[in-house]
Order: C-alpha cells, then sequence, then structure tokens
C-alpha cells in the first residue's frame, strides 16, 4: 500500500465524516456548480456522491441517496438548477471521466 493511501486511510472516521458533510452541504449551497461541470473538471459530481454511498453500504436506494446529497429529490433539483448540457461540456466529462482510475 502507498503512503497517500495508509494516511487517507488512518484518517479517523469522525474527521472524515465531517469533511464528507461540510463537502456535501458546499455543493447543495452552491447549485451554480453544474453536475456537468463538475465531471467535466475533476470526473465526479454529485451524482457520483451519492453511488459512493450507496456502495459504502447507504440503505436506501439510488434515488434516496440522490435526494440526500442534493438536499432534494432529484427531479426537484434537476428542474430548478440544471441547465441544458453543450456539446464542449459533454466532451469535457467523456475526457475527464477517462481519467478516472478508481
Amino acid at each position: 500500500m502507498n503512503t497517500k493511501k495508509q494516511a487517507l486511510d488512518a484518517l479517523p472516521d469522525d474527521v472524515a465524516a465531517a469533511a464528507f458533510r461540510r463537502l456535501v452541504r458546499h455543493l447543495q449551497h452552491r447549485h451554480d456548480a453544474q453536475n456537468i461541470e463538475l465531471m467535466g473538471l475533476a470526473g465526479f459530481c454529485r451524482n457520483c456522491l451519492a453511488d459512493w454511498i450507496c456502495d459504502a453500504g447507504f440503505e436506501g436506494d439510488k434515488a434516496a441517496a440522490r435526494e440526500l446529497i442534493h438536499g432534494m429529490p432529484m427531479d426537484e433539483w434537476k428542474d430548478r438548477y440544471q441547465s441544458p448540457a453543450t456539446q464542449e461540456q459533454l466532451d469535457r466529462m467523456a475526457a475527464s471521466v477517462k481519467r478516472n482510475s478508481l
């Protein structure tokens, strides 16, 4: 195991949980940060976080996980905040996702 992974795994769960909650609250506040832009820049978005909590053992379904991350039902969030993606955004997202190696 590499040193960086060991350091991350040694992070106390309460500290990691607090940081995760802060990230989610930040994203709930920053509706202007579109999921497509997050995907294009970092290769993950709010929906990915919802998938990751499901993968980590969240007992709810995918819709419940997305509601938890978005702070409201997914359809409501999309209606309120999501703008149509441009071809440029879709292309950036595709290139960014290819870089994900986890």
